[in-house]
């Protein structure tokens, strides 16, 4: 197997479990050094567990940085130390992502800060730790999990959608920003997906779901983890600005 990512060095955050973990197994499986930011210290050593043993060559790095990725001088700091170690970091993935529904009327001030915080300003966060460095390298690929609410919106959500959509404007600015020192900025908008959140949904739940989506079944993340290979490989180094809905025809 060709391995896409060898050499290659990315950060994933929300790398502990869902689609993050799938993207951070699917690049180390391809030749990358991966470190996953979370905040479960569990999770997070289990998930490098079974990235260590999932590695394309001996020599690759995979470790985990504990931190909320919300917290600006958190991120800042982490984001230091490991390019002291790593001397450069190619790839960024932006998977960290929470919700608190509530009916707007219902929802607090402390519900739409804390998805605001976690889901968007993370990205900020994160891309003004790396720019610089991918700037001066001439070379990056930056790869936003955003999410079909955030094109569609949703009742119930309008934290998440806000912060999703939020997301596409970003990684559509960026893009025009940095596009000519060789940095790719995109956005992945999953559909519904098998996850802990979706397991926990009764079956009528599901059924309305897939009621929705032509295809007539949830995605595995793993369709996600090869979307976000291919936007962190050399096949995709003209592609930058874009949001790819991977949702089973849910936006047909």
């Amino acid at each position: 197997m060709e391995l896409l990512l060898s050499g290659k060095k990315a950060i994933v955050t929300g790398g502990t479990s869902g689609l993050g973990k799938a993207i951070a197994m699917a690049y180390v499986q391809h030749g990358a050094d991966v470190a996953i930011f979370g905040t479960n210290e569990e999770r997070a050593m289990q998930v490098v567990s079974a990235l260590e043993k999932n590695k394309a060559q001996d020599s690759q790095k995979i470790t985990y940085v504990l931190l909320d990725v919300s917290k600006t001088q958190d991120v800042e700091k982490a984001v230091k130390e490991l390019l002291d170690q790593w001397k450069s970091i190619d790839i960024l993935v932006n998977c960290a992502g929470i919700t608190r529904d509530a009916l707007l009327m219902k929802m607090s001030e402390a519900n739409w800060d804390d998805v605001i915080n976690v889901n968007l300003k993370s990205v900020y966060n994160l891309c003004h730790a790396l720019v610089r460095p991918m700037m001066k390298a001439r070379y990056g690929k930056i790869i936003n999990i955003s999410s079909v609410i955030g094109l569609t919106g949703n009742p119930g959500q309008v934290n998440y959608s806000a912060s999703k959509s939020g997301m596409i404007g970003f990684t559509k600015s960026l893009a025009i920003e940095v596009g000519s020192r060789g940095i790719c900025v995109n956005c992945i908008a999953p559909g519904f997906f098998k996850t802990s959140m979706t397991d926990a949904l009764s079956e009528q739940q599901k059924s309305a779901i897939l009621s929705k989506v032509p295809m007539a079944r949830l995605g595995d993340p793993k369709e996600i983890a090869d979307t976000a290979l291919f936007l962190a490989s050399p096949m995709s180094d003209y592609i930058t600005g874009q949001t790819i809905a991977v949702d089973g025809g849910m936006l047909a």
